[in-house]
């Protein structure tokens, strides 16, 4: 690969071998990261766990990503570790063998933290790598890598419905193959990222904030792009947690049928994340965030009092609209802080996991107390938030001005 492979310039077009690369072992990744919450029923089955138990598991696996890619991203931005990813990918398949073999729900919770720590390695070093192959096109690699993610996690529901359910939760452990593959692929993608000159550590010091505004709007706009991922990510939470649950509950679907329709709106949400990351690109990110976020607030408002047919066709609205915000918003912020890169995806995606963790934390308590019904029901406001959107500076006006001369 390195041999054959130019080192990427802002003039440059994207490196796309790196970046199928780079998306494919995220696509491997995410699938057995997900697989996690996909088999949430049979561990509810099978060692009798309430919803406050399974909120836990999650929030284990989602907080320690989130407090240690930051770590990472920061740590390897001053020495960058090209070896580190088929590390984190290591640490995936150890998670799921633990998981296939646990005895108690004290190992259920070790499997979900080694999983935690798989993701944070592997997020914020893959995440540069796909800048650094972008080409100068930094929304379109994003959404390339990202989409694998995304795509992988669509995946693990059927995975979970077709081969481990009918195999037992034992059948997980087959899945370190797929984590020996991708071991294998991002020792390689580490070889170019070495022999091309990017493992150097920087000569000089980098701009950390963006030239035309100040340290403090740097950090406002950094608060709310956190914001507006705490808002996506809790309301996320209570589909990829709790969706399942829903619909067996309020509309009595089988387990199987279930996952099915919860695959559907994964594979929304991959096909969203394609389309943001080009768009902001060509239109401005801000664009995209404000269409997003806010944007989807008509449907989860209204998902909560329809049938089954209209749950999932609004399902695959809310996905397709909700997704396409992380690829822009994770770019915007890195081109407030250009020197910052590995700490900047390492703050978004460790953040996004943990809010992921608490909603799912919290949303299972409050559906032990309540109902499942009426989680769904307070979750559906949540998308207002976008409307903090307007405090976002515009940086974009040159780069979108040039790119319209062109």
């Amino acid at each position: 690969m390195s041999q054959t492979i130019a080192v990427p310039s802002k003039t440059s077009t994207a490196v796309f071998p790196v970046l199928g690369a780079i998306s494919f072992c995220h696509f491997l990744n995410d699938m057995m990261q997900a697989l996690l919450p996909a088999i949430y029923p049979i561990l509810k089955g099978g060692f009798d766990l309430s919803f406050g138990q399974i909120g836990l598991l999650t929030l284990t696996y989602q907080i320690i990503a989130s407090l240690l890619q930051p770590v990472i991203g920061l740590y390897t931005d001053r020495r960058p570790q090209p070896y580190s990813l088929p590390v984190g990918m290591g640490l995936t398949l150890i998670g799921l063998v633990t998981l296939s073999l646990a005895p108690s729900y004290a190992f259920l919770l070790l499997g979900a933290g080694l999983l935690g720590m798989g993701s944070s390695i592997f997020h914020p070093e893959s995440s540069r790598i796909a800048r650094l192959a972008s080409g100068g096109q930094h929304g379109l690699a994003q959404s390339v890598f990202q989409v694998g993610g995304n795509f992988g996690q669509s995946l693990a529901p059927l995975l979970a419905a077709f081969f481990i359910l009918p195999h037992g939760r034992g059948s997980i452990a087959w899945f370190a193959l797929a984590a020996l593959g991708g071991m294998g692929i991002l020792t390689m993608l580490g070889h170019w990222y070495k022999s091309n000159g990017h493992a150097r550590a920087p000569s000089r010091k980098a701009p950390t904030r963006h030239a035309s505004l100040s340290s403090r709007q740097v950090g406002q706009a950094i608060t709310v792009l956190l914001t507006l991922i705490f808002s996506k990510y809790f309301y996320l939470a209570s589909i990829t947690s709790y969706y399942i649950f829903y619909l067996m509950h309020h509309f009595q679907l089988s387990t199987q049928a279930a996952q099915i329709d919860l695959f559907v709106f994964l594979a929304a949400a991959a096909a969203g994340t394609v389309i943001g990351g080009p768009i902001g690109d060509r239109f401005g990110r801000r664009l995209v965030i404000w269409c997003s976020i806010l944007g989807v607030l008509p449907f989860t408002l209204v998902l909560p009092y329809v049938g089954l047919t209209g749950t999932i066709c609004l399902s695959v609205i809310i996905g397709l609209v909700l997704s396409s915000a992380f690829s822009a918003i994770v770019v915007y912020a890195q081109e407030l802080m250009p020197g910052r890169v590995g700490m900047v995806s390492g703050l978004f995606f460790g953040f996004a996991f943990g809010m992921g963790g608490v909603g799912a934390a919290v949303l299972g308590a409050l559906a032990d107390w309540t109902s499942i019904e009426f989680v769904y029901r307070v979750c559906s406001v949540l998308p207002v938030i976008g409307l903090l959107t307007a405090f976002l500076p515009n940086i974009e006006g040159p780069r979108l001005r040039a790119r319209a001369v062109r």
